[in-house]
């Protein structure tokens, strides 16, 4: 289940997809958590509506951790911790 946020919290990497709709925006969710190590946290940001199904099935699919999702108020910022190496 997504988990909804009391309010942001520290990421060490963020990537903006923004104005970007599938599968654009997993692409380059897949980059961004190619530039970091295991154990870090990236922030995505996004105003895809989509994304609110299609980054936790992404999460579940690649063996990442969705920690949660804060709703600013005219995007979404989501935060997964890198569990394991991209292939």
């Amino acid at each position: 289940t997504l988990k909804f946020l009391d309010k942001p919290i520290k990421a060490d990497a963020s990537t903006d997809v923004v104005h970007m709709m599938c599968p654009m925006h997993l692409l380059n969710i897949q980059k961004g958590m190619m530039d970091i190590k295991i154990g870090q946290v990236l922030s995505i940001l996004t105003d895809y509506d989509g994304a609110l199904v299609d980054i936790p099935e992404w999460c579940d699919f690649t063996g990442n951790e969705l920690i949660g999702v804060f709703e600013h108020d005219d995007y979404y910022e989501f935060f997964i911790k890198k569990c394991r190496e991209m292939p």
